[in-house]
């Protein structure tokens, strides 16, 4: 079980730096909660300015009357702010002292305290400014490090898949009480008994969900495509995985058997992120029981691979893998046999190489427009559709009812709506203090 949260409960107003550690041109600290209004005051000495308004003026210590800072203010009062409650932003000039100043300031204040990680995000989620698909997208737009992990992130953070779930909520409320009405009321003259078009509508809401459910999967974008070397021993494996990498992060000798145990390196090429996997060569065996072992473990990185580039007799290559002709500089290959010929010693073919993964990869991708989902929401989205489906193949009327509730109750769980504190906290934990 994690550890409570240090939460005295909804009332509380939160503070913390929410920009980059100082020194910086700037730092921005944040307010949220019911105090926020009467912090701003106290540290100005006078009226909060205008709503939304960015006004110039001096800070002070309420206490001595010192002065902190110059700096620009923001009053942004709830429910229209980031996290529907009462704000207030500071733009502070970013220096360690000045920054600490403050901070110390509002650490003395009453009825403020600093910010836990991910709190200003975590509120505004509990107050529904946000729903937990936003809030995952959020957390993935701080660790995003490709170009396409940050437009997904940003698809799901605008709301992308939220408004596509209140769409889906909205017709399975619909249909629900179509059903509920034939319960209830289908003795009463003015209720129309079901329309055989329920399970038409029923199986076009699966057809839309399950087209979300088939986008690919945003463990592709945050972890890398995976990518397996494959092949006997001393087939080149670890020079290519080292050319592709751009560092010597396997090592490379004569002696066969070298590469004993996987060795993994995420890279970004051509801003696609792609974790390769160097694999032990796969051979009879000797007896070793090192070998063996890593072995086994290459065949099982093959399983799980996205992509497989082989290093070998290109007859013996797993099922739609790369077969690759390597060390062309040392041995005559012929093109006919082979995916692509190279030799990672003097670069001939890589580029060609690179083309072919890029191209892959864009099949395993999410297209323009589209957006990967996590395993949580494929989870939940895999659950609708069971329900869906029952509901319409049901025959008995209460029983495709119930199948319906379940379908709600799935959709709440993908908003979060109708999560666990555990999960919420695992999420939230995510984040930075000033988030």
């Amino acid at each position: 079980m994690p550890a409570a949260r240090n939460n005295p409960g909804p009332a509380a107003t939160i503070f913390a730096l929410s920009s980059g550690t100082p020194p910086a041109g700037v730092a921005v600290v944040r307010i949220s909660g019911p105090a926020a209004g009467e912090a701003l005051d106290r540290l100005t000495g006078r009226t909060r300015p205008a709503a939304r308004r960015a006004t110039l003026r001096t800070l002070l210590d309420p206490d001595s009357g010192d002065r902190l800072d110059q700096a620009l203010i923001l009053w942004l009062p709830g429910p229209g702010s980031a996290t529907g409650e009462d704000m207030a932003e500071l733009h502070l000039h970013g220096g360690r002292a000045v920054t600490a100043a403050v901070l110390a300031v509002l650490g003395k204040s009453t009825g403020l305290r600093p910010a836990e990680p991910g709190e200003f995000t975590r509120r505004a989620f509990e107050t529904g400014r946000i729903d937990l698909n936003e809030a995952e997208a959020l957390a993935d737009l701080l660790a995003a490090e490709t170009e396409g992990q940050r437009r997904n992130a940003m698809l799901l953070a605008s709301g992308a898949l939220s408004r596509a779930v209140r769409r889906w909520q909205e017709q399975v409320l619909t249909l629900s009480a179509r059903l509920e009405a034939e319960i209830d009321f289908s003795d009463e003259d003015d209720v129309a008994p079901l329309d055989p078009g329920f399970t038409a509508d029923v199986a076009a809401l699966g057809s839309e969900i399950e087209r979300w459910r088939g986008l690919p999967p945003v463990e592709r974008l945050r972890d890398g495509i995976r990518v397996v070397l494959a092949g006997p021993p001393n087939a080149g494996k670890s020079t290519l995985f080292n050319t592709l990498t751009g560092r010597d992060a396997a090592i490379v000798t004569p002696i066969a058997g070298t590469t004993r145990d996987l060795i993994e390196a995420p890279v970004a090429i051509r801003g696609v992120p792609f974790l390769l996997i160097d694999t032990a060569g796969i051979h009879g065996g000797s007896g070793d029981v090192v070998e063996a072992i890593g072995i086994n473990r290459a065949s099982q990185a093959i399983e799980s691979a996205d992509i497989i580039i082989w290093l070998g007799d290109p007859y013996k290559a797993p099922e739609g893998a790369l077969r690759i002709g390597a060390q062309a500089d040392r041995h005559p290959r012929a093109p006919g046999d082979y995916d692509v010929v190279l030799s990672a010693a003097t670069n001939e073919g890589i580029e060609t190489l690179v083309d072919v993964l890029v191209d892959r990869a864009g099949d395993m991708l999410p297209g323009e427009g589209e957006a990967a989902l996590s395993g949580r929401q494929r989870d939940a989205l895999d659950s609708v559709s069971e329900a869906l489906s029952l509901a319409a193949g049901e025959r008995d009327i209460v029983l495709a009812a119930e199948s319906l509730r379940i379908a709600r109750v799935a959709l709440d769980r993908l908003t979060g709506r109708a999560g666990t504190e555990q999960m919420l906290d695992a999420l939230f934990g995510r984040f930075c203090i000033g988030k």
